[in-house]
């Protein structure tokens, strides 16, 4: 046996998080939690809270990105990951076809629309992305890919370039030919796909930076438009899928038919990334093509047997707890919720999204204080509002959230679907009492937002150093 003991080493190191990462890993990261009071040392974790190393308990609205949705450290696919191990199964032969590999896609393919029948697997949501852009551009013989505005689709290069968020491009170099749509101009999607040489058009059918909700029949449109190009019609899942919005995948709120979609955050469970991209045979075949090319997109762990034990727990699941009826009812009433505070705080402009993916969206308010409180934070950063939103709710409430990107006012929620009653009404009587210190503009509440100020103009000066 080895003396090595990873509970003992957690005993007596849990607590050196930020150190560690300061000193090995990112420390402007560290600095940035510091900052916003978010240096927290978390120690346990199970269903819909978290515990710091203190026992003080947070209730987690943010699951992990959207990987929570059955709740944290889930016993059944603990033990699936336990059963696995002890069957000591051969693993990662790769010249073989593996066994629980087959199981799991068979499986996923029963949850999807027939003409999706063809699945790769890999670990990550951006590594499902790169596929996609690839057996795109290999189906359709074109090397261009469009996307729109705002979507988020991942940060390797490839993602990056269809990556709707300029900062995150940054410093980076040139992209590979890529073409930005506005988001819900169909005229200008007409323009960029009418010269029948994009291979695909990636979107997200409920942004997740902002939650934006398309207008009324643009993604049909979009779709007709696809067609008509013979532009492959791409639905980014990673986040959006397996039931975040109230359906198995969000492309079914609006009865769409895309070639190619990307699933991967809530398969894990929280313990063994894993990733897919799931297309229509005549698509995939035009990758594998010949029997010289059977390799020629794979990746070493993308089959690993505690993966796919993880997807085919986290499809169970979704099953036999009727997870995704839940997202759509728990989802519904906490926007609701939320929405009947508009007539008590001028600052909301709405909570809008589908099932149990949210955006809160505050705007300026009329009252004259109030109005010049705002104008005073927005001339520093514009998204320093949601900031102040966010850390008293975490501080005073012990709710975890977070700013849905660098700019706007708008807290993206993505609580575990098993979130209940109790915790809905928490969560927006908490949301309540902060909004109401926003009402006294010589208050806490923008007496941190001065603070914010400081380090934002702090940051302002350094960028230009």
């Amino acid at each position: 046996m080895s003396d090595f003991d990873i509970k003992q080493l957690v005993a007596q190191r849990l607590g050196e998080n930020y150190e560690l990462h300061e000193k090995y890993i990112n420390s402007t990261l560290v600095k940035v939690f510091r900052t916003i009071k978010f240096d927290r040392v978390y120690a346990k974790a199970k269903g819909a809270y978290l515990w710091d190393k203190d026992g003080n308990r947070y209730l987690d609205m943010l699951s992990g990105f959207g990987v929570f949705g059955a709740g944290r450290n889930h016993p059944l696919t603990a033990q699936v990951i336990r059963d696995v191990l002890d069957l000591d199964l051969p693993n990662m032969v790769q010249m073989d076809c593996a066994f629980l590999a087959g199981l799991f896609a068979e499986a996923l393919i029963k949850k999807c629309p027939p003409h999706l029948d063809a699945v790769f697997f890999c670990n990550s949501g951006t590594e499902s992305v790169e596929a996609a852009l690839k057996f795109a551009r290999a189906a359709t013989g074109r090397s261009k890919i469009a996307y729109l505005d705002h979507g988020w689709h991942g940060l390797t290069l490839g993602s990056l370039t269809i990556m709707g968020n300029d900062e995150f491009r940054e410093g980076f170099g040139d992209m590979l030919p890529g073409h930005r749509v506005p988001y819900g101009d169909l005229e200008a999607l007409e323009k960029t796909l009418s010269k029948n040489d994009i291979a695909c058009l990636a979107i997200e059918c409920v942004q997740g930076k902002g939650v934006r909700i398309p207008p009324d029949g643009y993604l049909e449109a979009t779709q007709q438009i696809c067609r008509k190009h013979g532009t492959l019609l791409f639905c980014d899942e990673v986040q959006t899928g397996l039931g975040r919005t109230g359906k198995m995948f969000s492309f079914q709120h609006w009865n769409l038919e895309p070639d190619i979609i990307t699933v991967s955050k809530a398969f894990s469970g929280g313990y063994v990334p894993v990733g897919a991209m799931i297309t229509r045979r005549a698509i995939y075949q035009k990758v594998f093509n010949r029997m010289d090319r059977c390799w020629v997109h794979s990746t070493t762990f993308g089959r690993n047997n505690l993966a796919m034990a993880c997807g085919l727990a986290a499809l169970h699941i979704l099953d036999t707890e009727n997870l995704i009826e839940r997202s759509a009812v728990q989802g519904q009433k906490l926007m609701d919720a939320v929405n009947a505070l508009k007539s008590k705080h001028e600052v909301i402009l709405e909570a809008r999204g589908k099932g149990c993916m949210i955006g809160i969206e505050f705007h300026q308010p009329k009252s004259l204080g109030l109005k010049l409180a705002w104008k005073a934070v927005h001339a520093a950063h514009d998204g320093l509002f949601a900031q102040m939103v966010v850390m008293p709710l975490l501080d005073k409430h012990h709710i975890l959230t977070q700013v849905s990107g660098n700019h706007g006012d708008i807290i993206r929620i993505l609580p575990p679907f098993i979130i209940s009653d109790e915790d809905i009404a928490y969560f927006v009587k908490s949301l309540d009492t902060v909004l109401e210190d926003s009402h006294q503009v010589t208050g806490p509440m923008w007496e941190l937002g001065k603070n914010l100020v400081k380090a934002a103009l702090a940051n302002k000066a350094g960028k230009q150093q």
